[in-house]
């Protein structure tokens, strides 16, 4: 093999030999390592998942560079609940690998530290490294994360949030939890809030948040997700449930008007049209009864004024003809 190599004399990174002849890093990896270790400090609280867009980096190509990055000890994350239960993740990046309990203790010498008392990183080379002499990188889990959003500055977000109806809030969370279900949906805050609306409309139509996050994160292509934007957004449109039916009209409530029946003056309250009580039409149904069928009218002779029911009667017929015979028989 022949060799010509230039070194540049300006505008270059420096790459250990331990990154670039690393055997269980892919290329994607080296390159995100280097990339991330040119940016300058205004930078640094990006998203790790920001940069490697800007490069080309996306999908299931991302997802794997990173697992490799964080098996080598060059990316560590910390998972935590906020306050309103929201959960969110701390993200460390280095160009030097580091162990779990390096990663921890110069997280928690971060956090207490000024900027301009930063503690020099772990396994520094002379050089300036990801590891400790730069702020951590945040990669955004939820709205309303310690760091502002990398999309959106925090004061337009709080306006853009407090401007939309209870259900787009609910819509971009659901659409921002798609990430935990599976990395394939992985969605920024812009692209989140890019499809709030539409997934509002969902909600509208009585789906839960639950039935529209399975919805959205079930039966995923065999060949994985190209777009996590556009796939979303096609699920969105082309199962959109169909929309409510209205509610059937409430009866309106009727004002009383006076019983046209005997007895006292009285009023009640008709459910349509009708002009008498339910007692006074219950007595009123009995005398046309009774007028039908004398036989079963009340004896007015009677001790007793409860109409005799038909059962009672037809006992008093049936012991009559069974007490005939035996009469006839003692005659």
């Amino acid at each position: 093999m022949l060799w010509h190599a230039i070194s540049p004399s300006r505008a270059y990174v420096k790459a250990a030999h331990d990154v670039v002849r690393h055997s269980n890093l892919s290329s994607d990896a080296k390159v995100l390592i280097m990339y991330v270790q040119g940016l300058p400090e205004s930078r640094a609280n990006e998203a790790l998942s920001d940069h490697a867009k800007r490069i080309g980096i996306k999908g299931r190509a991302y997802q794997r560079a990173k697992s490799q990055l964080k098996e080598a000890g060059y990316v560590h994350e910390w998972r935590w609940q906020g306050q309103g239960g929201l959960w969110m993740t701390d993200q460390l990046f280095s160009n030097v690998p580091l162990t779990d309990e390096e990663a921890r203790g110069l997280r928690g010498a971060k956090a207490q530290a000024e900027p301009a008392d930063r503690s020099p990183a772990v396994g520094q080379a002379g050089t300036r490294s990801v590891g400790a002499s730069q702020p951590e990188v945040e990669e955004e889990r939820e709205k309303n994360t310690p760091h502002p959003p990398t999309e959106v500055p925090a004061a337009d977000a709080a306006e853009s949030v407090a401007a939309t109806d209870p259900e787009v809030v609910q819509a971009e969370r659901v659409l921002l939890s798609l990430r935990h279900a599976t990395p394939q949906l992985h969605l920024g805050v812009r692209e989140a809030r890019g499809l709030s609306e539409m997934a509002a409309d969902w909600l509208r139509r009585g789906v839960k948040a639950a039935e529209l996050r399975t919805a959205l994160v079930s039966g995923l292509p065999a060949d994985g997700v190209r777009s996590a934007f556009g796939f979303v957004r096609h699920r969105l449109v082309r199962k959109l449930p169909e929309p409510l039916e209205p509610a059937p009209p409430v009866a309106p409530v009727r004002p009383p008007v006076r019983c046209e029946g005997d007895g006292p003056e009285h009023v009640f309250r008709p459910r349509a049209d009708e002009t008498l009580c339910r007692p006074c039409a219950q007595r009123a149904a009995e005398e046309a009864h009774y007028a039908k069928w004398p036989l079963y009218a009340p004896d007015p002779d009677s001790e007793f004024q409860e109409p005799v029911r038909w059962r009672e009667r037809f006992k008093e017929v049936l012991a009559e003809d069974a007490a005939r015979p035996a009469s006839a028989a003692a005659g």
